[in-house]
């Protein structure tokens, strides 16, 4: 019988400790990666919707950022930040906002005229408008880029472990060093199935907080 190279029970059994600290690792640098993003993308979509000027710069920026290879990003934040899980998180927020920034900003665009109108004329301020009226009618768009980001960030997460800060990506840079096929695959096993459990998630999420949108499908 020939052995398979890539499977070892006995790696799963033996390890299972590192793999959950790595997945935990993983799971943390994703998460707040992704919520630092959000928080940033909405003041910054709000700030692009009001002045028509600064929107060109706010998207120009995020889209200039995302072009520049993780690697390069992460090496020209460390005289900043140091061999830091700060790096790698900076690095992340920096590139979730080129998606969550424009989905935050055609979500805000969406919302009907006359839906506004109407709110303005029941008596909504500014701000009661834009978090009782808009930001719910914007979330399809919203939740739709929350989505992409996560996935993507679970993906870039990995390249942290350059700085030994990567959570699965540092059995993967150590499995491809020594060449350990196991490792390798139960790695990236793993950096798959996160990517599809944050997206199944987020998918449970937007059918409960935007339940219209199921009505409007199904009729």
């Amino acid at each position: 019988m020939v052995r398979n190279e890539w499977i070892c029970g006995e790696y799963l059994r033996s390890r299972s400790s590192l793999l959950f600290e790595a997945i935990a690792e993983h799971v943390w640098i994703t998460v707040l990666s992704v919520t630092i993003g959000l928080l940033l993308a909405l003041p910054l979509a709000l700030l692009a919707r009001r002045y028509r000027r600064l929107e060109w710069f706010v998207v120009g920026t995020t889209t200039a950022l995302y072009t520049i290879p993780s690697l390069a990003l992460f090496s020209l934040l460390l005289p900043l930040t140091g061999f830091t899980a700060i790096t790698v998180v900076v690095g992340l927020v920096l590139y979730s906002l080129t998606i969550l920034v424009r989905n935050v900003l055609e979500g805000l665009r969406s919302v009907p005229a006359d839906v506004r109108e109407s709110a303005v004329g029941m008596g909504y301020g500014s701000t009661r408008l834009l978090f009782g009226v808009e930001l719910p009618l914007a979330l399809p768009s919203v939740l739709a880029g929350l989505r992409i980001a996560t996935v993507s960030t679970v993906a870039l997460t990995t390249v942290g472990a350059i700085i030994d800060v990567g959570g699965l990506g540092n059995l993967l840079l150590e499995a491809v060093n020594t060449q350990f096929r196991p490792q390798v695959l139960v790695a990236s096993v793993l950096c798959v199935a996160l990517a599809v459990a944050f997206d199944l998630l987020l998918v449970a999420l937007q059918r409960v907080l935007t339940p219209w949108t199921r009505t409007r499908t199904a009729s």
